[in-house]
């Protein structure tokens, strides 16, 4: 199975508002336009996941309508991917996600999971190494080649809008 983790493009600064509801920051323009990159290079691969988990933050929200419009993916809104969720009830789930599909479809699905730092970081190590959680840059991916019967996964790559510009 293939996994890619996404953080969500560049969100609005804190304003008072925000402070109290960090779930309601939107993209900032910049923001959009790393979320179009990405979505590009997505779309340069031919992938087009069958399954996306998004956090239920607004930014995130944003970033996956920007990255799947026109896929024919099941989109799930999973309300314990945000900021402070926890990697291995994450990891759990995508197991669960997995056990519901034949083996042979759940090796070759592609799953697309729409987060934030840190927990995008710490998913990478919870489900490749638990001492390696890269630092994502707005928009990021990380590409896991997921073994369904082992559950663990192998990292393969790192790309942000920067290293496509």
């Amino acid at each position: 199975m293939q996994v890619f983790i996404m953080r969500h493009g560049q969100a609005e600064e804190f304003t008072e508002q925000s402070r109290f509801d960090d779930s309601q920051r939107a993209l900032t323009e910049q923001g959009k336009q790393e979320a179009k990159i990405m979505a590009a290079w997505l779309e340069n691969k031919n992938l087009k996941p069958a399954q996306v988990l998004v956090s239920p933050y607004m930014r995130a929200q944003q970033t996956c309508d920007i990255v799947t419009q026109g896929w024919q993916s099941n989109i799930v809104t999973v309300d314990f991917i945000t900021p402070a969720g926890d990697a291995k009830q994450v990891h759990d789930y995508i197991d669960g996600v997995v056990s519901e599909l034949d083996i042979n479809a759940s090796k070759q699905t592609t799953l697309l999971i729409v987060s934030h730092m840190p927990l995008v970081s710490y998913l990478v190590g919870q489900l490749t190494q638990p001492m390696h959680t890269p630092i994502f840059a707005t928009a990021g991916i990380a590409h896991i080649d997921y073994n369904v019967d082992t559950m663990k996964g192998r990292l393969l790559d790192m790309i942000s809008p920067m290293d496509l510009r």
